[in-house]
């Protein structure tokens, strides 16, 4: 059962990798509203990095924002959460892989790998906190223009790629979430004694412990 989740739970963080790739890299974060464009042969949207501008005849220009510290705060930080929660995620996929109970690398103790395995599954949920943050604020952002009256700019719709960062966050905390509840607790159970001792009391009084005889069959006899 605990391999099962653990294989799972990887499987879903690799794909929630992906989504976060695809995220990071599309340009359709926004989209024109159709209510204020004058013609709907014509579409215009935006990302990340750059903004694009399409018409139905199949001719695409896209455009990079050509600086970094006039882009706007919010635009700033989606770049660093996406760009960190990828990071996170393939860290926490090599982690993840290290602490499987199905693979044997070295000496590796089942604690341990529980420990690793645990480990993996909690950057998994960061990773997924990331990705939920950066594509939340900017859907918010967008909703935020969208709705103000005072708003002057061209007001944009919610794209695609956020819906692929939702599903990728979604999918990074459920996988994450899989690999912590495969890690079973491991109760500290003190070592054996190797000898067992029988007590006695001598004639004078003193206590003192004296080794158990052994079973064996060929032990010595005391003769008089």
């Amino acid at each position: 059962m605990a391999v099962g989740l653990q294989v799972v739970g990887l499987v879903l963080g690799v794909v929630s990798w992906c989504l976060q790739s695809s995220c990071t890299s599309s340009q359709v974060w926004k989209v024109r509203s159709q209510v204020e464009s004058l013609t709907s042969s014509q579409w215009q949207f935006e990302g990340l990095w750059m903004s694009c501008a399409a018409t139905s005849l199949g001719s695409l220009q896209c455009s990079r924002f050509k600086t970094v510290l006039g882009l706007p705060a919010h635009l700033q930080a989606c770049r660093a959460l996406m760009i960190l929660s990828m990071l996170v995620s393939l860290a926490s996929i090599i982690v993840s892989v290290l602490g499987l109970k199905c693979i044997k690398i070295g000496r590796t103790s089942e604690p341990t790998k529980d420990q690793i395995a645990l480990s993996g599954g909690i950057m998994f949920i960061l990773s997924g906190v990331f990705t939920l943050t950066a594509v939340s604020w900017y859907a918010a952002r967008v909703i935020n223009d969208f709705y103000d009256p005072l708003y002057g700019g061209v007001r944009f719709e919610l794209g695609t790629g956020l819906y692929l960062g939702w599903a990728a966050s979604c999918l990074a905390v459920l996988g994450g979430s899989m690999l912590c509840c495969s890690c079973r607790k491991t109760s500290l159970v003190p070592p054996a004694g190797q000898f067992s001792y029988n007590y006695s009391t001598t004639s004078r009084g003193h206590s003192i412990y004296r080794a158990a005889p052994a079973s064996d069959s060929g032990s010595t006899k005391a003769y008089v």
